[in-house]
């Protein structure tokens, strides 16, 4: 350990040390966590395996997001809005991911929801992004005992209480929290961790989408 929260690889460069310097956990770190995701069905598969990740390890959860994928139609919600009891029955036979019949249903679920906010402001990516903190709800300096002790933030709190209005489910505030983590909407890399100017440039460039109607809602 180098820093409090900071942890040295074998390349010499320091990260967030929640990755524990596990292949995988850090791959994850490096190439996907905090960087800015406008596709839908990444952000709708991200919000239904943070509610699968419930009482369990997201590290689990990674472990299984292949099989997670070959069970929910890789997160497609149209498919997914579309599961019957049948599909529910499957996947709880299905070894290789979290078989948990509340989170499943959940799945199916939000799969509906996620339609009707798609219909509602032309993408899952336009809502999501609408509700990105500014810089006033961040704090000045991004470490480790800031980190620990804001599980949840008013932005994530304002989500998760509209997304609760909307009818989903599994998406309490630091489950909201940790998607806007993972997906972009803020950068928790910590200072020092040598991802954190890269993923801040990125969420720099990258294009907000904007709100609109749908054109599967407008038909």
């Amino acid at each position: 350990m180098t820093e409090k929260g900071l942890i040295t690889g074998e390349d010499g460069l320091s990260r967030c040390a929640w990755h524990s310097n596990l292949e995988d956990y850090r791959r994850y770190h490096d190439e996907e966590w905090g960087r800015p995701m406008a596709d839908d069905h990444r952000l709708f598969e991200k919000i239904c395996l943070e509610g699968f990740q419930s009482g369990l390890s997201w590290l689990t959860i990674l472990r299984k997001r292949e099989a997670f994928r070959g069970a929910f139609a890789g997160f497609d919600f149209e498919v997914v809005a579309e599961f019957g009891e049948a599909d529910v029955e499957r996947c709880l036979a299905d070894p290789g991911i979290v078989r948990h019949r509340g989170k499943i249903v959940s799945a199916v679920n939000n799969a509906r929801r996620a339609r009707e906010l798609r219909d509602e402001f032309g993408s899952l990516a336009a809502y999501f992004w609408s509700h990105e903190p500014n810089g006033s709800e961040r704090p000045p300096v991004m470490d480790y005992d800031t980190l620990v002790a804001n599980p949840t933030t008013p932005a994530s709190v304002r989500i998760s209480k509209d997304l609760k209005k909307r009818g989903w489910t599994f998406v309490g505030p630091t489950t909201v929290y940790a998607f806007m983590q993972a997906m972009g909407l803020v950068n928790d890399h910590l200072e020092g961790c040598f991802c954190r100017a890269g993923v801040e440039e990125m969420r720099r460039q990258f294009v907000r989408p904007a709100a609109g109607p749908s054109r599967s809602a407008s038909i």
